[in-house]
């Protein structure tokens, strides 16, 4: 049976999901297969793009920075010299789609909120709203919107808040276990994703959604 059978009843159920983007509905990390494609493209070693990109990154994941204040400084630390609207493609392309979940998210019942909490960037975020695979999605929280990320608190109250459920009707679901202690602290039921076991994660959904 697929998260699709699960019986829907009428109106509103009683238990919705709401998901992490990064390794959720991608293959592997954005940031690794980013930080190695403009490695390559410029001919700087990868450590060392990685030593900068990673130094900085929380401010894009806040919000602090812009994306091209962003590449500016790590381009003055690593002596890149790739024009910014060449990075913007290549950051953007550097997007691994992980396919089945994306046909999960479309397969959900209509009675089903769903939601998603990622950390994530400037250009990045407006990228994936743009999507028209998100128009599933009945609420969106970027941490560089609201100027927290996962782990902490902050985060999950605004997803809470966003969907307009208490969080205890909502399985979260993420690559990285620390972010699933943080948000069965905070009341979610959490639930642990790895691609190569998307089978099995959908039966662990579908229970969760039938109560």
């Amino acid at each position: 049976m697929t998260v699709s059978q699960v019986s829907t009843g009428t109106g509103l159920g009683t238990r919705h999901v709401a998901f992490d983007w990064g390794g959720v509905f991608t293959v592997g990390t954005f940031d690794g297969r980013s930080t190695q494609n403009v490695a390559e493209r410029s001919g700087v070693p990868v450590e060392k793009v990685r030593e900068s990109y990673f130094r900085h990154i929380r401010q894009l994941e806040v919000g602090a920075w812009t994306l091209p204040q962003f590449w500016e400084t790590v381009q003055q630390e690593t002596g890149m010299t790739l024009p910014y609207a060449d990075f913007e493609a290549l950051y953007l392309g550097s997007i691994h789609d992980n396919a089945p979940m994306y046909t999960t998210l479309a397969a959900l019942p209509r009675s089903v909120r769903v939601g998603l909490l990622s950390n994530n960037y400037p250009v990045v975020s407006e990228h994936l709203g743009r999507d028209p695979r998100f128009a599933r999605f009945d609420a969106l929280v970027f941490s560089n919107e609201i100027g927290h990320k996962k782990p902490a608190p902050e985060a999950f109250a605004a997803l809470e808040q966003k969907m307009g459920l208490p969080a205890a009707q909502v399985a979260f679901v993420d690559d990285v276990q620390e972010n699933i202690d943080a948000a069965g602290a905070f009341g979610f039921h959490g639930i642990l994703y790895h691609h190569d076991a998307h089978e099995r994660f959908e039966q662990e959904l579908k229970e969760w959604l039938r109560g």
